[in-house]
């Protein structure tokens, strides 16, 4: 039975700036683990919203930080190719690896201060520009559970320039899952396996899927690229992860 909930816009407080985020927890008292749900270039939209409900309705206090605060406040938007085409320039141009990082850390540190989050473990999950992050955030002490969905150019880029984000795989503490749809022109099959490659050279407990006939996008249902079929069975993956890294 899904949990009542409440949802809250919040701010986190970095350095000079605040940060908008999404603030999803159940209503009944409890203590419950923290996670954090990481934006596709669309913004913290409703579907971002929706999965960061989802996520609490599950027994969990779930938080959408908005990653382009600092380049375009209160950004969100929907899917046509021009909406694409701004998201992207904010996310591998104007966008960099540190500053991501720390605003994830803010968020896990808000959710630190609220008395029902559990302190000894964090998740994360992320779509589209946010499965690129999610594989970052992975790299962060706190991060015990990762699920990284279609996360583009890891292998051969990181925001904002520099050693791409799969040199860092070596940093991850934690589980991490990876989600990919084998339809997904922007990131090729072989691409998948490098992950994988470097994801086992290195150790780190893990497991890959992917999904024959699925697009990239296929977990988000406002997209004509939504496959309900990988989307279910991926929710079904996503759940176990944090039931067993997160609820011990």
């Amino acid at each position: 039975m899904a949990r009542a909930i409440d949802t809250a816009t919040v701010n986190l407080s970095q350095a000079d700036l605040e940060i908008a985020a999404y603030l999803a927890q159940p209503q009944e008292p409890g203590s419950y683990p923290g996670i954090i749900v990481l934006q596709e270039i669309f913004g913290v939209n409703s579907h971002i919203r929706d999965v960061t409900e989802r996520i609490a309705r599950e027994g969990y206090v779930a938080i959408a930080p908005a990653l382009f605060q600092r380049v375009a406040p209160g950004f969100e938007t929907g899917y046509t190719p021009a909406d694409i085409e701004v998201g992207r320039v904010y996310a591998w141009e104007q966008s960099q690896a540190s500053e991501l990082l720390s605003d994830i850390q803010s968020a896990i540190d808000y959710l630190k201060t609220l008395p029902h989050v559990k302190k000894d473990g964090f998740g994360c999950i992320g779509f589209c520009f946010g499965g690129h992050v999610a594989y970052l955030a992975a790299t962060l002490p706190d991060i015990k559970a990762t699920a990284s969905f279609y996360g583009a150019r890891i292998t051969n880029a990181t925001p904002g320039g520099g050693e791409p984000t799969i040199t860092r795989t070596k940093d991850i503490s934690g589980t991490l899952y990876a989600f990919f749809g084998m339809e997904d022109a922007s990131i090729p099959a072989e691409q998948v396996d490098q992950i994988e490659a470097e994801l086992e050279k290195y150790k780190i407990p893990h497991r890959v899927f992917r999904y024959d006939g699925a697009d990239h996008g296929f977990f988000c249902d406002q997209r004509g690229s939504y496959n309900p079929k990988a989307a279910a069975d991926a929710w079904e993956q996503v759940k176990q992860l944090f039931a067993q890294q997160l609820q011990k």
